[in-house]
């Protein structure tokens, strides 16, 4: 994968996530992983070293809170954003342009792993129904057997399990980590292909 920042954008960007308040090491990686989506989070090795570097250039000040170090824009900071405005609104579409990337290749990769489960899927349903229908007794399968409605109802409650499930985890999930937009595609694109797959498994 190409380099998330051209050489001094990132550097440049600090100081724009600095600019609403002063914040602390993990704040600040925390705010980049959620402005790409969670498709990218730095290192504390690739942070920390860029905001010494803007300390000693008296860009950046810092304040220490107990055990954490809060680092502030200073007023020379301030000054050196405001003269490349231009620049961040650069850096900003070409975060832009890398989510939109990282989400394609995301789901091109879940389509080629859901082709692979609904193919498995299919095979796995037809041995289901070769083996639950013996020979002799194929040729009235197109009549309803007395647990039809026993079967539809099963059916039913395990998509409704599985529905209460998945809201409880979504929802536990982002008390934590708040949903990005690439988790709710990976949502829609598996949610999409599950659908393909179980009307297909239907058909006979």
């Amino acid at each position: 994968m190409p380099p998330v920042f051209a050489h001094g954008a990132l550097r440049l960007y600090l100081l724009a996530l600095l600019e609403s308040g002063p914040k602390h090491g993990y704040e600040l990686i925390k705010a980049l992983s959620e402005r790409f989506g969670g498709t990218y989070s730095p290192s504390a090795g690739t942070i920390y070293p860029r905001l010494g570097k803007l300390e000693e250039e008296g860009l950046v000040a810092t304040q220490s809170e107990g055990r954490r170090t809060n680092y502030r824009i200073t007023a020379a900071g301030l000054a050196e954003l405001n003269s490349r405005r231009d620049e961040l609104a650069g850096v900003e579409k070409d975060i832009s342009a890398s989510v939109r990337r990282l989400a394609d290749d995301l789901r091109a990769d879940i389509r080629s792993n859901m082709r692979g489960l609904r193919a498995d899927l299919a095979a796995s349903a037809e041995a289901a129904r070769s083996a639950a229908m013996p020979a002799a007794s194929r040729a009235s399968a197109s009549r309803p057997s007395p647990d039809a409605q026993v079967m539809l109802r099963e059916a039913e409650m395990l998509l409704q399990t599985f529905r209460d499930d998945l809201r409880v985890e979504l929802r536990r999930q982002a008390v934590a980590h708040p949903i990005t937009p690439v988790t709710l595609e990976t949502v829609r694109t598996v949610l999409d292909q599950a659908r393909i797959s179980i009307r297909n498994s239907l058909k006979d």
